[in-house]
């Protein structure tokens, strides 16, 4: 038989880098939600779909609510500092994030990577973070793709994408119409950058001498506010939620909060974390910071004030909620007092 001149591995594209992949997160998510496969169809692992059971969440009158989001360009941070362990946490942080914000509960995940080269160890430990945060939110990796590309990508680069499935019962729903006039607005600390502004973050770094102190803020990971946030849904102690993501903390809180009432935030409250006062000293204005980074803000809370001290109970020190602002009735929708203490 002739050598055939032209192949699939020739291209670049390796299938059986790609199967030994596939198999370690099959065993590694096996291993991982052993308690929780019951939900899923087991004959079905592998499939070219997943199946989960809507029923064994038994929630009354259930809605189905989706997300899908990125890390942006926190994945070439990840590849200048070739750290690869937590980037997937960022990935399931930021979908499972913004579905909790309406109060759903996050039951799956699915994953897509794209690659220009399938290099197994780094592969791994992305698919390692991606279970970690799957865990640490509380539902499953139900599935995924997995995509080499040459010629798209170069050989060390990747772009993640994550998809996130919960429910929430109707009647427990988070929407901004729940808001009402001298509702509070709580602030519930980041855990530094989280994965938004890191382009204008990069060009920073042009300019910067790294060091180890740095390259471990840069990337440390999401915060993943779901077990707190459920909890207090379940309570009935907020009425609406924002995740602080890109638009900043201002943008955000506008998205669950009726046009009808007023936004009143202090922002001499905000408590800067230490990145945020080295990001303002390369020359950013505070309304570049305010729209582009989270200050130190990673989530907020709306709620009635006699809720406010039952609900900083459910968090540990670090993250404590703290308030920043409240609701009125004015002509205005947004009143910002005071500036930002740097």
């Amino acid at each position: 038989m002739k050598k055939t001149k032209n192949s699939y591995k020739k291209s670049g594209v390796d299938i059986k880098t790609a199967d030994k992949f596939t198999k370690f997160i099959q065993k590694n998510s096996k291993r991982a939600f052993k308690k929780k496969l019951s939900y899923l169809n087991k004959n079905n692992i592998g499939g070219f779909a997943s199946v989960f059971d809507i029923k064994t969440q038994k929630i009354n009158d259930p809605l189905i609510l989706s997300s899908t989001d990125g890390v942006g360009t926190k994945v070439e941070i990840a590849n200048n500092f070739n750290k690869f362990d937590t980037i997937g946490i960022d990935l399931v942080a930021m979908c499972v994030n913004d579905l909790i914000v309406l109060g759903a509960k996050p039951i799956f995940f699915l994953d897509y990577i794209a690659t220009g080269k399938i290099k197994l160890d780094k592969m791994k430990k992305i698919i390692n973070g991606i279970i970690k945060g799957c865990k640490i939110s509380d539902c499953i990796l139900a599935g995924g793709e997995t995509a080499e590309m040459p010629g798209t990508y170069e050989k060390n680069k990747f772009d993640l994408a994550g998809f996130a499935v919960g429910l929430v019962s109707r009647k427990k729903l988070l929407t901004k119409n729940k808001v009402k006039n001298r509702d509070i607005i709580l602030a519930i600390p980041s855990n530094g950058l989280h994965s938004n502004g890191f382009s204008l973050l990069r060009k920073v770094l042009k300019k910067t001498d790294i060091n180890n102190s740095l390259k471990k803020e840069l990337l440390l990971p999401t915060k993943i506010y779901a077990n707190e946030v459920l909890e207090l849904v379940k309570r009935n102690l907020i009425n609406s939620s924002a995740n602080i993501t890109g638009g900043g903390i201002v943008d955000n809180i506008k998205r669950s909060i009726p046009e009808k009432l007023t936004i009143n935030i202090d922002l001499s409250k905000i408590k800067i974390k230490k990145i945020f006062k080295w990001l303002k000293s390369k020359k950013i204005s505070d309304a570049e910071m305010l729209k582009t980074f989270n200050c130190g803000v990673g989530f907020c809370l709306i709620a009635p004030k006699k809720n406010v001290n039952k609900i900083k109970n459910f968090f540990e020190k670090k993250f404590r909620p703290y308030e920043i602002g409240f609701v009125s009735k004015s002509s205005k929708r947004l009143n910002l007092k005071n500036k930002l203490e740097w």
